[in-house]
């Protein structure tokens, strides 16, 4: 290939309305390693006063964990965001809601999170010509392999454009 040849070019996006598969299954990596700096920066920024995130002292008097556990708020938010340049970078007009959010086991300082995304339903918008309703359960894991946050959330997602 010479200097003056063009070369094919890929743009990373997200999946058009068309391309998502219902049933497929998504694995978002790499995994997210959790700090301490990442629980307390993400809590303060917040404004969550949770002694439980916060102070190492008063958390190891509380049963059942005695210790300090990751923002769930964190977690749901890590999970999302891992699955953004794989399934909607730019190609998302907006998230339309979240629903049967659960956190089933604790994150703390230190574990990795691992998601995935399960394409349950998705629809052409009867309202919004050039756009479909996609529904994306999220499911976060540690290191270990257990469940630690699972988020079912609707997005409005662009059709692929006219070429």
């Amino acid at each position: 290939m010479t200097m003056t040849e063009e070369r094919k070019r890929i743009t990373q996006r997200g999946l058009w309305f068309e391309e998502f598969e219902v049933g497929t299954v998504y694995e978002h990596r790499p995994g997210r390693t959790v700090t301490e700096a990442d629980n307390v920066l993400f809590t303060t920024l917040t404004m969550n006063t949770q002694p439980l995130h916060l102070d190492q002292a008063a958390s190891e008097q509380l049963p059942p964990f005695h210790d300090r556990l990751v923002n769930s708020m964190f977690t749901l938010s890590t999970l999302v965001g891992q699955s953004v340049s794989q399934l909607t970078l730019g190609t998302i007009v907006a998230n339309l809601g979240f629903t049967e959010i659960s956190f089933p086991a604790p994150v703390r300082h230190g574990d990795t999170l691992y998601g995935e995304t399960l394409v349950l339903d998705k629809r052409e918008s009867k309202s919004r010509p050039g756009e479909g309703v996609v529904t994306l359960q999220h499911t976060a894991r540690n290191q270990k392999g257990e469940v630690v946050a699972v988020a079912t959330r609707k997005t409005l997602v662009r059709m692929a454009p006219d070429e």
